[in-house]
């Protein structure tokens, strides 16, 4: 649909006519929508990824940690199976294994930067 509406001003202009906004207004608007995606989207997004794997990256016996699941609890084993990093956690008197992926928040510390309430 945007580019039927350009096509249609570019012709309602006349030839020898055309000026800088009809000509570039559309690129430059379609550009300026992508830079602000990235600095609201993305952006923010890649962060986050970044500040988790760094969050994972330093997961430590004794530890305390928050599942996906909402589990609380203390790890107690880190271990490498087929090419998965799993870890025990134990909270109270149970005892459960995840993957190390599976874990949003350690200490107080979470990816989206907020302390995690105690």
């Amino acid at each position: 649909m945007t580019i039927g509406l350009y096509t249609m001003i570019l012709q309602a202009a006349p030839a020898g006519d055309k000026s800088f906004w009809v000509q570039f207004g559309l690129p430059l608007q379609l550009l300026a929508m992508g830079l602000v995606f990235w600095f609201l989207i993305l952006r923010p997004q890649s962060q986050a990824r970044k500040k988790q794997a760094e969050l994972l990256s330093a997961l430590k016996k004794g530890d305390d940690v928050m599942t996906v699941g909402g589990i609380i609890g203390i790890v107690k084993d880190i271990k490498e199976v087929g090419g998965e990093t799993r870890v025990t956690v134990e909270s109270g008197t149970s005892t459960v294994v995840v993957e190390r992926s599976r874990i949003v928040r350690v200490g107080n510390a979470s990816a989206t930067g907020t302390a995690a309430p105690v």
